[in-house]
């Protein structure tokens, strides 16, 4: 039976934005990070990383450098008795310096790449499952994807580029209250149709 999941944005969303870092003493989780994701998997949610990572296209890391910030992020949330069902990122960019990863690709958001291939490995059901991210990319791919999402509005969304693929279905201001929002939805449930 397929589960409902919770995809996470990586960046600015889950862990502290420091551009272009894999170094993992850098890595520290927002504020509320810890809270919602407990009660997101207290919930019945599955955890999954999706994440734009251009840094390897551009030449600033190689791609082995996200093993170590894999292994962080999942030694942080075992900390708070968080599994991480998956991490899955994108080196690409088109514009990239590093010929084998500067390419149009289905896997970049905006894309849904990332999230349809999650779903097939780990069995989720999309329709069930939210995204959670802090710029319009995030709400996009999540949109395209099939799941609802919430947009954490932490100003990293600068260009507020709007159509309705890009329209969260809530916004919040961290992960905790995004979890209380998933949580206040998904708790009601549909009233039966009255008989005539």
């Amino acid at each position: 039976m397929k589960q409902p999941a919770v995809f996470l944005d990586k960046d600015g969303t889950l862990i502290e934005d420091v551009p272009y870092s894999v170094d993992p003493d850098r890595v520290q989780l927002c504020q509320g990070a810890s809270e919602g994701l407990r009660s997101l998997h207290a919930a019945g949610y599955r955890l999954i990383v999706i994440s734009n990572q251009s840094g390897v296209a551009r030449g600033f890391f190689p791609e082995v450098g996200l093993v170590a910030i894999e292994q962080t992020l999942r030694q942080l949330l075992a900390a708070v008795d968080v599994p991480l069902t998956g991490f899955y990122y994108c080196p690409h960019h088109p514009d990239g310096l590093i010929a084998a990863y500067a390419i149009d690709c289905t896997c970049r958001k905006p894309q849904p790449g990332l999230l349809l291939q999650a779903a097939a490995e780990h069995a989720i059901d999309l329709e069930r499952s939210w995204f959670i991210g802090d710029i319009l990319h995030d709400v996009e791919a999540g949109r395209r994807a099939g799941c609802r999402t919430v947009l954490i509005d932490n100003g990293n969304e600068t260009e507020w580029l709007l159509s309705p693929q890009r329209l969260p279905h809530h916004v919040v201001s961290d992960l905790s209250a995004a979890a209380r929002v998933i949580g206040a939805v998904d708790a009601v449930l549909p009233l039966p149709i009255p008989s005539r």
